[in-house]
């Protein structure tokens, strides 16, 4: 039996991926940015994207019995990373599956429920989604505590972006491009 179920997230979840997000920073991430880093990307950078909710391409991941216990999903939007609070501007500009890569965004998992294959779960579909819209490449911004997990999963380091999450403060944000191998 799959412990976790997948589904596509609507507006209803908001408050509760907004919840998440914030346990899984301050859970997971706290060896990697500083609290002010983290205070500041909660506000900014770690907030709900909310066009990706309305895209249909965030995804929810619920326990057995309906606890939310990761989210995350992909785009076909310019925007690499962030939500509707970051400093920097949106790009909400569509994407060419010829010739861009579908970002990979937002993949945050509850601490209680981390290393348990979650995120490479909400990776993996994800990535069969971009797929099947086309896409041949992904390309995504992530933390440093995701790092680990993306160079196992195919994706290589590109730069390291100083991200601004006001206050003065900025994180260290690694974009990573892996490329989809061709299937006839």
């Amino acid at each position: 039996m799959r412990q976790f179920q997948l589904r596509v997230a609507t507006a209803e979840d908001v408050p509760g991926v907004r919840e998440l997000i914030e346990a899984s920073v301050r859970g997971l991430q706290v060896g990697d940015y500083s609290a002010a880093q983290i205070d500041g990307a909660l506000a900014t950078v770690f907030t709900v994207d909310s066009q990706l909710i309305a895209d249909g391409t965030y995804f929810v991941a619920l326990t057995e019995r309906g606890e939310l216990a990761g989210c995350g999903g992909w785009s076909f939007r310019r925007t690499l990373y962030g939500g509707d609070g970051q400093v920097e501007a949106i790009e909400p500009e569509r994407l060419d599956p010829a010739l861009d890569a579908a970002k990979i965004r937002a993949i945050f998992v509850h601490p209680k429920f981390a290393r348990k294959g979650l995120g490479s779960m909400i990776l993996a579909a994800s990535e069969s989604a971009a797929a099947a819209q086309g896409f041949r490449r992904l390309e995504m911004g992530s933390t440093l505590t995701g790092l680990a997990l993306y160079w196992t999963k195919g994706y290589r380091e590109m730069a390291r972006i100083a991200v601004p999450v006001g206050n003065g403060e900025r994180i260290t944000v690694v974009r990573m491009l892996k490329e989809l191998p061709n299937v006839h």
